[in-house]
């Protein structure tokens, strides 16, 4: 007689266990900034939208090419799911102008339907990365998180991805499938 394990069976069966849910650890309210285009960005553009956020600097030397290109990573690992927006928040509004943030987007091959470069005033910039997305502050000292942010549907922030983990594109791309596969 050949002894099948448990788990097994009940893959078989179709009663695999799911893994938990994302933890919901803080929303995002909403907000209006400037886009690398120069035209206002209503964060109401991302209703209904799966998304990842960082915040850069685009004349930085130090994590934010690691962040960009892991970014781009991210966008071509997602390239076939509609509902995947990124988005760049800057953490140098004075010098990271909309010519300066398309100057960048294009350095990193971004899509301009799926990732976006926002910028705006240093306050409203602080308040989303310091109060909202719970990270560092936007205070003229350039000094900024390295860490992606993974959002829900309704702006809810469902996990954070440091650079410096083993691979965190794969991280990233694992749980976006699992927000995907949640009832809207």
């Amino acid at each position: 007689m050949r002894i099948v394990p448990i788990a097994a069976l009940l893959l078989l069966a179709g009663c695999a266990r799911q893994p938990p849910p994302l933890p919901v650890l803080g929303r995002i309210p909403a907000f209006e900034l400037t886009a690398e285009t120069g035209r206002a960005f209503d964060s109401k553009a991302l209703d209904g939208k799966v998304w990842v956020a960082d915040f850069i600097f685009t004349t930085c030397t130090g994590p934010c090419p690691r962040l960009s290109s892991l970014m781009h990573n991210v966008q071509q690992s997602v390239s076939g799911m509609a509902e995947v927006r990124l988005v760049s928040f800057s953490v140098d509004p004075e010098h990271d102008t909309p010519p300066a943030l398309t100057a960048y987007a294009a350095r990193y091959h971004a899509q301009p339907d799926r990732w976006r470069f926002l910028t705006g005033p240093r306050e409203a910039l602080d308040r989303l990365a310091r109060h909202d997305f719970q990270l560092s502050n936007v205070d003229g000292s350039l000094v900024h998180s390295t860490r992606f942010v993974l959002l829900d549907r309704q702006s809810r922030i469902r996990g954070y991805y440091g650079t410096s983990e083993e691979d965190p594109v794969s991280q990233i791309v694992r749980d976006i499938k699992r927000i995907l596969a949640e009832p809207s």
